[in-house]
């Protein structure tokens, strides 16, 4: 069992707590840090866990073996530093980073301790998902040729907090809420991105906003894509590859739709899992050397690198690409 801190208690550090903290057998939180002391308190009371309000607190505290940040965005890379200094692994959510440079700077960091380094993309441990890597990694689909993709949550008005709305913290309307795990999606199955072409329509801003983002892919790979994202709409997950013998459709989390040559149509159901502890137990398993971790450190890297030149082309009106 390893014994974590965990690093920011607001809206989504509250639902790890929840789904892992006496549920998960590989990890608990022992020690928790936030801004907010008293609007913690009841919760870090029912959990059991001793609370401060710094990260340095939770690095000297000898029970922590492990420390999950859920802070806002701009903070990660530093934070990330100073937790591999401190020689222990760290589990972040996303975004990794803002911008390539520091999402590599963290990588370093970990790497140079020996450390392992975390992701949170929940939407990776999907069923839906898991099944659609498998599918076009078993060549089932063919020539794969194009990846397409959506995403709304409905989270615009339902979790505001002011740094989510800040250009700084989250640049690129729904990018760093919805976006990126589209984005993550896409890298997991066509690879690093090469050039992008993005568009964010503002209809109306403000603590609930009312967004669109659309974007253009191309990758290294020589496959083509697009996906869009709104936050306001009702929560709907759809990520379809093509290929020159048939589709694979994740659609929500647990189905995914096979089409094949004469219009033959099979549709996989799975059950559900809880993402958010199946991620942790994922990262819970990779320290302790049990399964390799499931994310490449290469990808969060590519992923990040993506993500800035959306935000680039998002402000220019031209397709920017990807070094």
């Amino acid at each position: 069992m390893i014994n974590a801190a965990i690093i920011g208690l607001g809206w989504w550090g509250k639902n790890i707590v929840q789904c892992v903290q006496g549920k998960s057998r590989k990890l608990r939180f022992v020690h928790g840090v936030s801004q907010e002391i008293d609007a913690a308190l009841p919760l870090a009371e029912a959990g059991g866990f001793t609370l401060s309000d710094d990260l340095e607190k939770a690095l000297a505290d000898p029970r922590v073996d492990a420390v999950l940040l859920a802070t806002p965005h701009s903070l990660h890379t530093d934070q990330i530093v100073r937790v591999a200094q401190a020689g222990k692994p760290v589990f972040c959510e996303k975004p990794l980073a803002l911008k390539r440079a520091d999402a590599e700077r963290s990588v370093a960091a970990c790497a140079k301790a020996g450390v392992l380094l975390g992701i949170g993309t929940n939407k990776r441990f999907w069923p839906s998902m898991a099944e659609l890597r498998r599918v076009v990694a078993s060549g089932a689909l063919g020539r794969v040729m194009l990846i397409e993709g959506h995403y709304s949550n409905e989270n615009s008005g339902m979790h505001f907090s002011a740094w989510r709305e800040s250009p700084d913290e989250s640049p690129g309307g729904g990018m760093t809420g919805t976006g990126i795990h589209l984005l993550d999606a896409f890298v997991s199955v066509a690879g690093p991105v090469s050039e992008v072409n993005a568009r964010l329509t503002t209809h109306r801003p403000g603590p609930d906003p009312r967004d669109t983002i659309g974007i253009n892919f191309e990758f290294a790979s020589g496959l083509t894509g697009y996906f869009g994202a709104v936050r306001a709409s009702p929560v709907y997950w759809r990520v379809h590859v093509f290929g020159d013998e048939g589709s694979a459709e994740a659609l929500g989390e647990t189905q995914l739709v096979l089409r094949s040559r004469g219009g033959k149509v099979e549709a996989r159901d799975f059950p559900r899992v809880d993402s958010l502890l199946a991620e942790i137990d994922a990262f819970a398993d990779a320290v302790e050397g049990r399964a390799p971790y499931p994310i490449k450190t290469t990808e969060m890297v590519a992923v990040v690198a993506a993500f800035e030149a959306i935000i680039m082309s998002m402000k220019s009106g031209k397709p920017v690409g990807v070094s």
